[in-house]
């Protein structure tokens, strides 16, 4: 924390709380102002901010932020404006010429600049005038995970140990593996033990639920260990996530509530976080450790591959590919899952980082918020013990 924030661990907790009150104040602000909020999120210092703009209800608003302990930014458009110019950019995208869509990788509401920001891959490409040229970002396109065409290893001896989030498994099928992360653990509505990660890391995508599901095994290294589970249930397109159901013989190791943090304790995980915009975070990957960054954009939309994804969340953080499916934490929160990478084609994070201090382009991590998991699974839940 203090060598990626430059903060203390406690400012870091301090940082993390304020976002969820913040956070808790937009839900309800929502409701009451909706024709005057515009957004709420923590700036740099750490202050949580409300926007507020002009129409009935904003006296009452700016009087509800402040009394709640926000600041508040007077603004030129409410979020549902905003959402209205989100909604009609992506009409424009759907009828525009291949190599234009080709060259959008992603858009979001900008909430801190008030605003509609959009990702692309090169410079040059003409958008419809709504869009403030200075809210168009040139980025890398997002690549997802991390395939291993190679024949199964030696199976190894059966682990058992704890297994939380970030350490490293295998998705097997056939002669094919993915290398990936483990989420957090859970239990399903029946009360099955579970790990909640990446969907991209099930190779069959179809099957999961089924007889036929790919099998996930325990990664050292090299070798594969013992089997934990298969893939429960699988969703890849707008979302991205798996349930892996976790076999009976396996089940102890992941009755906890635990997030790795190499060379340190694991972080113990007491609830679940809404991704807000300045938020400090950490994401824990088998490949490349246990990072921090900031949260820079929310509920946006970003092409991965041949899929687009929504809802997701992106953080100034270096993954990689193998980081997939890893446990994105805020203070002792679970606010997401690692999805995909602006820097996948790196093989270490110190060389775009270095390049983004330089050029000011941050590697970018997009995750898959952990709270739509959990809505659209009625009865899953993260374990907090």
């Amino acid at each position: 924390m203090q060598r990626d924030l430059k903060m203390s661990p406690q400012e870091y907790l301090r940082r993390a709380d304020a976002a969820q009150e913040v956070a808790a104040f937009g839900v309800t602000a929502q409701r009451q102002f909706p024709q005057v909020y515009a957004g709420a999120w923590l700036n740099e210092a750490g202050k949580s901010v409300v926007a507020i703009t002009s129409g009935p209800g904003a006296d009452e608003a700016r009087a509800a932020a402040v009394s709640a302990g926000h600041e508040v930014r007077n603004v030129a458009k409410s979020e549902s404006a905003l959402r209205g110019e989100k909604t009609a950019f992506e009409n424009w995208l759907s009828a525009a010429p291949a190599p234009v869509q080709a060259a959008v990788r992603g858009v979001v509401i900008d909430t801190v600049n008030n605003a509609i920001a959009v990702r692309v891959n090169q410079v040059g490409v003409q958008l419809p005038a709504f869009i403030d040229p200075s809210r168009v970002v040139v980025t890398a396109p997002p690549v997802g995970g991390e395939r291993v065409d190679l024949a199964a290893s030696p199976i190894a001896g059966a682990g058992n140990g704890a297994l939380g989030g970030g350490d490293a498994y295998a998705s097997v099928l056939g002669r094919s593996q993915l290398h990936c992360s483990l989420g957090f653990n859970g239990t399903d509505r029946n009360g099955n033990v579970v790990n909640i990660s990446a969907g991209h890391c099930n190779p069959d995508v179809e099957t999961g639920g089924t007889a036929g599901a790919a099998a996930v095994y325990e990664r050292n290294n090299t070798s594969l260990g013992a089997e934990l589970g298969t893939f429960g249930k699988t969703v890849l397109g707008e979302q991205d996530y798996s349930i892996i159901r976790i076999n009976d013989g396996a089940k102890g190791r992941f009755e906890n509530n635990l997030v790795r943090v190499p060379g340190a304790a694991p972080i113990a995980i007491d609830g679940v976080a809404t991704p807000v915009v300045g938020a400090p975070v950490c994401k824990s990957g088998a490949r490349t450790g246990f990072s921090c960054g900031v949260i820079n954009g929310v509920d946006q939309t970003v092409q991965v591959g041949d899929r687009q994804m929504t809802q997701s969340f992106s953080a100034n953080l270096c993954a990689l590919p193998g980081d997939s499916g890893g446990a994105i934490v805020s203070g002792r929160l679970a606010v997401g899952i690692s999805s995909a990478s602006s820097v996948a084609d790196y093989p270490i994070c110190e060389i775009p980082i270095i390049l983004g201090a330089l050029t000011g382009d941050a590697p970018q991590l997009f995750a898959q918020p952990i709270s739509v998991v959990l809505n659209d699974n009625p009865g899953l839940s993260v374990r907090t013990n």
